[in-house]
């Protein structure tokens, strides 16, 4: 079994950080309640990326918080990262999952109706649904909405049942809680985390909101 959790998925951006170190922010983010972080990078050299990695895998140390890279799968490898995302645009998962091999966490992001009804669910271990919102961090199709994040979430859920699906797109501690009661499993967000003044702080108020989503669905 695979020790990972998306519940509070923070993606770690040089473009989204307010030019803070980002091994900081990853352990930041890790102490104050994020369960897995990913590294997306689309304006540095492989050699700064594979750096990067090493040096947030090194600040963690025997954290339970998984390091994942986004489309790099050379860097993931050389960095020994504990997984791969992977984008519409990016290998696809067979070629990924053949490089990585079975021990890897491979994810994949959905962004439309044609990717969540050929979803690889056999060679990933989880998926984000978006974009939900809109957004500055990514370009991403017109905003789902909620309903049709539900949608699109029940089609990956009938071809694969215990798969982890998330929201990403345009997360905020205010709106997270909603996509949790609507059946998420986890929140990805960049600019609501690590471009926020006090990270600390805005990691906190997530894991709040997340925690009595959850909390209010039991009852």
């Amino acid at each position: 079994m695979k020790n990972f959790d998306i519940s509070l998925y923070g993606i770690l951006d040089p473009e989204h950080c307010r030019d803070r170190d980002i091994a900081d922010l990853a352990v930041i983010a890790a102490d104050n309640g994020a369960t897995i972080l990913q590294y997306r990078d689309k304006v540095n050299d492989t050699r700064h990326m594979v750096a990067t990695v090493t040096a947030i895998l090194d600040a963690l140390g025997d954290s339970d918080v998984r390091v994942i890279v986004n489309d790099r799968v050379d860097v993931a490898l050389a960095a020994g990262a504990h997984g791969i995302h992977l984008g519409p645009s990016d290998m696809d998962a067979g070629h990924a999952r053949r490089i990585m091999g079975d021990d890897a966490i491979i994810g994949l992001s959905v962004k439309t109706l044609e990717g969540a009804e050929s979803l690889p669910a056999d060679l990933i271990d989880y998926a984000f649904v978006g974009g939900v919102f809109e957004t500055r961090s990514k370009n991403n199709p017109a905003a789902l909405g909620i309903d049709g994040w539900k949608a699109r979430t029940a089609l990956i859920r009938q071809a694969a049942p215990g798969l982890p699906v998330g929201a990403i797109a345009g997360m905020t501690a205010g709106n997270c809680g909603a996509l949790i009661r609507a059946g998420a499993d986890g929140i990805a967000a960049i600019s609501a985390l690590f471009a926020a003044e006090d990270v600390a702080q805005a990691v906190k108020d997530f894991r709040i909101a997340l925690e009595e989503a959850r909390e209010a669905g039991r009852r």
